[in-house]
């Protein structure tokens, strides 16, 4: 018999397997329609980029008419792409894979950051709620978001550029992002029973000493505030000018006024179906105002 761990990820697995199946047929039917106007995005990232059944890149395909080819992985951390040349190499494969056809990429999207601060490092990032200073620790914020973040993103971008020059003879357009308001409510992927994914954050803020969910949304809107005027940072600096910054606070709700949030919010950290279709337009537009 399965244990509890294999059902979990055969369950995960199938699903995985469900949504490329369901991706291909969709990106077959939409070649079939307007090949020549579709504008191919390579992408690298997180869950936000690869989410059973919906996310970010399937919404631009399916809503926004792009091509998208992935390498990204639920799970990975900016740090882990940046540093880790296992990791990478997925995506150096692909870019290798692209170089030959008539119709080469348009622009690289990049989902990163969300998985270096979700879990334990959310806990180091909070004081004690009875400490003298309960919120954030600025002092940790700052050597984590202004420090470890910022220069494996400057990292992971240079890397990418470097990879486009040696195989398409320019720099293509970069986009990055920050993450909106999310609500650590406790929910984890469809709902955090059993041996799921989640929840990442309430569990951290709850061993902090906060059991009060407007608590919980001030020190998380510091944190995206933070993370966000980062990510701004790094875009069109010195050598980045071909780096787009996205901003994406205000795209989803985080009013907890009978429960409105959920409309947007899957979870803790994942936006619903329809949630994904708004992050993804805001991708569009900045694609289309890079000449995308």
């Amino acid at each position: 018999m399965r244990t509890g761990v294999e059902n979990a990820t055969r369950l995960m697995a199938e699903r995985k397997r469900m949504k490329a199946r369901l991706r291909n047929v969709a990106r077959a039917g939409v070649r079939s329609r307007r090949a020549a106007d579709r504008p191919l995005i390579v992408a690298e990232g997180d869950s936000w980029f690869d989410y059973p059944y919906f996310d970010v890149l399937d919404a631009l395909e399916h809503s926004f008419g792009y091509e998208v080819q992935s390498a990204a992985h639920a799970g990975d951390t900016i740090e882990g792409m940046a540093y880790d040349p296992g990791q990478f190499n997925g995506f150096a494969r692909m870019l290798d894979r692209l170089r030959g056809r008539d119709h080469p990429p348009a622009a690289i999207l990049l989902s990163a950051g969300g998985n270096d601060v979700a879990g334990p490092t959310l806990a180091a990032l909070l004081n004690d709620r009875a400490s003298p200073s309960p919120g954030v620790n600025r002092s940790v914020m700052e050597g984590v978001f202004d420090q470890r973040l910022r220069d494996a993103l400057i990292t992971l971008i240079s890397t990418v550029s470097e990879l486009c020059r040696f195989h398409f003879d320019r720099v293509l357009p970069v986009l990055i992002h920050g993450y909106d308001y999310s609500v650590p409510d406790g929910r984890g992927y469809s709902g955090g029973a059993w041996l799921l994914p989640g929840p990442w954050l309430e569990p951290h803020f709850r061993a902090r000493g906060y059991p009060l969910l407007a608590e919980r949304l001030a020190s998380m809107k510091t944190l995206v505030d933070r993370f966000n005027a980062m990510a701004a940072g790094v875009a069109g600096g010195a050598g980045l000018a071909h780096v787009t910054y996205v901003d994406l606070r205000g795209t989803l709700s985080a009013d907890t006024v009978a429960g409105r949030y959920k409309r947007s919010w899957a979870n803790e950290l994942h936006p619903t179906r329809s949630g994904f279709v708004e992050v993804a337009a805001r991708f569009d537009r900045a694609l289309r105002a890079a000449g995308v």
